[in-house]
C-alpha cells in the first residue's frame, strides 16, 4: 500500500496498461472524462478532446451507438493523443470493432450481454491487450438481482460486478478495472467501500448522474472524496451536465484538496467583507483563464484585503492583496512591491513567469 499525504493507507490494486497510462498499482489517480459530442461529428469530438487534454484529462470515453459512430471512431483515434474507451451498451460487434480500430478499452455491462458474446469481446481484447471496464449502475442491475435486494442497493451493485468480474475471469480475462455508480451518494460510497474488501481490481470512481457545475461539484466532492480520503479508487471521473472540461477541473481540485495530487494552479481567495474594496471575483475569474492549461503546481492566493492579506495567505506562491486603487504583490508572504489596480493582471502574469523561469520549466503556463 501507498501512504498518500493524509496518512492514509491507499489500497495496492494490481497494475494495468491503458494504452500508455498505468492504472492501479503505484500509479497516481488517474483522471478521467467522457465526451458530450455525436461522435459521429469528427472534428467537434476532436475539438473537446484537444480541449480535454489541454485541461489535464487523461483517458477520454466516447460512446459508439452504431456503425456510422464506429466508423468515425477510427479517424478519432489516429488523430487522439491521448487514450481513449469505447462505451457500449448491447452491441457486441461494436465492442470488437472499437477494438479492432484501436480503442486501448471497452467499458461494457456484461449483464447487458450474453456469455457467447462476452467470449467474443474477450478474445478480440485479449488480442489487442486493451482493458475492459466492467461498468456497473443503479439503472442496469440484473433483474434477479433488484428483485433479491429490494432495489439498487449497495450489495446488489457489488453482487452484480462481482457476477461480472467471474464471468471475465472464467474467460481467462484479468485486465479489469471496475466501477460501481449510483446518483445517490451514501450508496455510491458504500458500494466502493464493499467492493474495495472484494477485490484487487482497479475501482474507477464516480457518481453519475450528478447535474450540473454546482450539484456536481458537491456530490462528487462528497462521494469521491470520501473514497479516496479512506485510500480506495485508482481513477475518477467527475459527471457534469454540460461541458466535460468542467469535469476535469473539478477533479483536480478534489485531488489537490486533499494534497493526492498536485497539478495546476490551486488559486485560494477570500470571501470577501465589508473590507474588500475590488471586484475580486473578476479578479478570481480572470486568472483562472489566464492559467488554463497550466500544469505545474502553484499555489496563488487573491486576498481583497492588504490589510490581513500576505499574512493570511503567507504558504502561498505567490498573491495579490487588493485594496482601493492598488493592491500588494506577494511571493511567500513577502511583499514585492505595491502594483496598481489595472496592472494586477499583468504584474501577476510576469512574477508567475519569473517563478517558471526560475524552476525552469517555461512552458507551465500554455
Amino acid at each position: 500500500m501507498q501512504t498518500d499525504p493524509l496518512g492514509k493507507k491507499r489500497k495496492r490494486t494490481k497494475a494495468l496498461f491503458l494504452g500508455p497510462v498505468k492504472i492501479g498499482g503505484d500509479a497516481p489517480v488517474v483522471v478521467q472524462s467522457m465526451t458530450s459530442t455525436d461522435t459521429r461529428d469528427i472534428r467537434g469530438t476532436l475539438r473537446q478532446i484537444r480541449a480535454l487534454d489541454f485541461h489535464g484529462c487523461e483517458i477520454v470515453r466516447l460512446a459508439i451507438p452504431d456503425e456510422e459512430a464506429l466508423g468515425a471512431f477510427a479517424a478519432i483515434r489516429k488523430a487522439s493523443r491521448l487514450p481513449l474507451v469505447a462505451d457500449i451498451h448491447f452491441n457486441y460487434r461494436l465492442a470488437i470493432g472499437a477494438l479492432d480500430r484501436g480503442a486501448e478499452g471497452i467499458r461494457i455491462n456484461p449483464g447487458n450481454l450474453s456469455r457467447a458474446r462476452i467470449r467474443e469481446i474477450v478474445a478480440a481484447a485479449i488480442g489487442c491487450k486493451a482493458v475492459i471496464r466492467i461498468g456497473v449502475n443503479s439503472g442496469s442491475l440484473q433483474k434477479d438481482i433488484l428483485a433479491r435486494h429490494g432495489g439498487p442497493t449497495a450489495e446488489a451493485l457489488v453482487e452484480s460486478a462481482m457476477d461480472n468480474i467471474a464471468l471475465l475471469e472464467d474467460l481467462g480475462f484479468t485486465a479489469i478495472k471496475v466501477s460501481l455508480k449510483s446518483s445517490h451518494v451514501p450508496t455510491m460510497v458504500r458500494a466502493y467501500r464493499l467492493m474495495s474488501k472484494k477485490t484487487r481490481y482497479p475501482l474507477h470512481l464516480g457518481v453519475t448522474e450528478a447535474g450540473g457545475v454546482l450539484a456536481s461539484a458537491v456530490k462528487s466532492s462528497l462521494g469521491i472524496g470520501l473514497l479516496l480520503s479512506e485510500g480506495i479508487g485508482d481513477t475518477v471521473r467527475v459527471s457534469v451536465t454540460g461541458d466535460p472540461v468542467n469535469e476535469v477541473r473539478i477533479a483536480y481540485g478534489i485531488l489537490r484538496a486533499l494534497g493526492i495530487r498536485r497539478v495546476g494552479p490551486d488559486i485560494v481567495s477570500c470571501p470577501t467583507c465589508g473590507r474588500c474594496e475590488i471586484d475580486l471575483d473578476r479578479l478570481v475569474s480572470d486568472v483562472e483563464k489566464k492559467l488554463a492549461g497550466m500544469k505545474e503546481p502553484l499555489k496563488i492566493a487573491l486576498m481583497g484585503c492588504v490589510v490581513n492579506g500576505p499574512g493570511e495567505a503567507a504558504e502561498a506562491d505567490i498573491g495579490i492583496a487588493g485594496g482601493r486603487g492598488s493592491g500588494l504583490l506577494f511571493r511567500k508572504g513577502k511583499v514585492i512591491r505595491k502594483v496598481r489596480e489595472k496592472e494586477f493582471i499583468s504584474a501577476l502574469m510576469d512574477e508567475i513567469d519569473k517563478m517558471m523561469a526560475e524552476r525552469g520549466n517555461t512552458h507551465a503556463i500554455l
